[in-house]
């Protein structure tokens, strides 16, 4: 049986409006608006829910202008699971109203045909391929014409990099632990990830190597529908759940691993999409988070120095979704040489909030601007972040408002101080 897809009188009832949540919002921190608060939006929820409002053009704009990002849900003294209600309120949305066909044609494509098709993400990454690695994108920045395009322009910047081999090559196989064997994982590629994210993904099976793991990427898993549930597309989330659900518990692995923590949220949280199912909690029980994994077992410490001050944004779906903030931190100390300076505010938002950047480019802007600022005061030489999305984002943050330093994950850093060592 699968839970009803709108927001429930049990959740909303945990909102005691205090507006500790303001703060910690990024829409309201930029727009000042109530209605554009993790408390607005709740209300305006209630209002629905009770039959005082309706469904109309108003509610949605606030709805689908807030990031998901759940900073509100750490500053929340009441316990309320607002992702849960967002997501929940973004599904009623979905059935009870009708998109312009254009619209809904792209969502289909996307949602329904891309994202969890191998091979129509391998097309879709030998486009970008050849449009960056022929020469054209050079081009098309170098004439200036980005600027003079708005919108569009923003977004060619936001693209990110095609790399091939793709890591759906890697599918099938199994990598053997370094050394002594003491666990035995599961590895998920994601969806985007597997072609703009193939070097960091094998920078995660080495590290995990180093590690004593015996490394299974399984050929029969698929996109985790994080993307999807944000989108209120809660249907075709459950049917991807379920396909990773049975593909991988059958493996009785020890974890199983997520270097992107928009995903990590999401097969954690998949008993929410469905009533009492014990095969989804079983699963989300096993799911860790590679920065999370790490720190909990004996760490390789054969890390060799890197000589450079670093700072760390802290991905939202993993500082305030699955409430890990100090087990990134305790690795980055644990390389050699590298010294990390704290930035303010480092647990709000970047703006890049899944495809958050792409739909809603200037309040994305907007905000990455001022994480930017925050990271400037830092110094830092590299950024560093746990998660492919904040990457991407922040690559464009560097390019446009910093100095276009690196922007690394975790264990690309770990990945690296690995290699220091051997090379010595």
């Amino acid at each position: 049986m699968v839970v009803s897809d709108k927001p429930q009188r049990k959740d909303l009832d945990k909102c005691v409006h205090c507006g500790l949540c303001l703060n910690s919002c990024p829409t309201y921190r930029e727009l000042g608006i109530e209605m554009d608060s993790p408390r607005g939006r709740i209300y305006q929820m209630n209002q629905v829910s009770q039959g005082l409002a309706q469904i109309g053009p108003s509610y949605i704009e606030h709805l689908e202008l807030c990031l998901a990002c759940r900073g509100c849900e750490t500053a929340c003294p009441s316990g309320v699971q607002y992702g849960k209600l967002i997501e929940a309120a973004r599904a009623e949305i979905e059935t009870k109203t009708t998109r312009p066909w254009h619209v809904e044609l792209v969502r289909n494509i996307v949602f329904r045909h891309l994202l969890p098709s191998r091979t129509n993400l391998r097309m879709a990454a030998a486009g970008l391929w050849a449009y960056q690695k022929l020469g054209l994108q050079k081009l098309v920045r170098a004439t200036g014409i980005l600027k003079l395009m708005g919108r569009m322009g923003q977004l060619e910047q936001l693209s990110p990099d095609a790399e091939f081999p793709t890591f759906f090559s890697q599918y099938g196989k199994t990598f053997p632990a370094e050394g002594t064997k003491r666990y035995r994982v599961a590895m998920l590629g994601g969806c985007m990830a597997n072609v703009s994210f193939a070097r960091l993904h094998e920078a995660t099976v080495r590290v995990l190597q180093k590690n004593g793991c015996e490394v299974v990427v399984p050929d029969d898993q698929t996109c985790c529908g994080a993307w999807h549930a944000h989108a209120g597309r809660r249907d075709d989330a459950r049917l991807l759940a379920r396909k990773n659900i049975d593909a991988l518990l059958k493996g009785k692995f020890d974890a199983i691993i997520t270097n992107t923590s928009g995903c990590g949220s999401m097969l954690k949280e998949y008993p929410d999409l469905f009533e009492e199912d014990p095969t989804a909690e079983e699963f989300s029980k096993r799911v860790k988070d590679i920065n999370e994994f790490l720190a909990s077992i004996e760490l390789n410490q054969n890390l060799g120095p890197i000589n450079k001050t670093v700072t760390y944004q802290d991905s939202c779906h993993l500082a305030h979704g699955q409430k890990i903030k100090v087990a990134p931190r305790k690795l980055l100390r644990a390389i050699p040489g590298l010294t990390l300076k704290e930035m303010a505010l480092s647990d709000v938002c970047c703006g890049s909030a899944g495809i958050y950047n792409v739909v809603q480019t200037e309040m994305s802007m907007a905000i990455l601007s001022k994480k930017m600022e925050n990271v400037k005061r830092t110094g830092a030489e590299v950024i560093v972040t746990a998660n492919p999305g904040c990457i991407i984002q922040l690559r464009a943050g560097a390019a446009m408002h910093g100095d276009n330093q690196p922007v690394k994950h975790v264990v690309e850093m770990l990945d690296e101080a690995y290699g220091n060592y051997a090379a010595k």
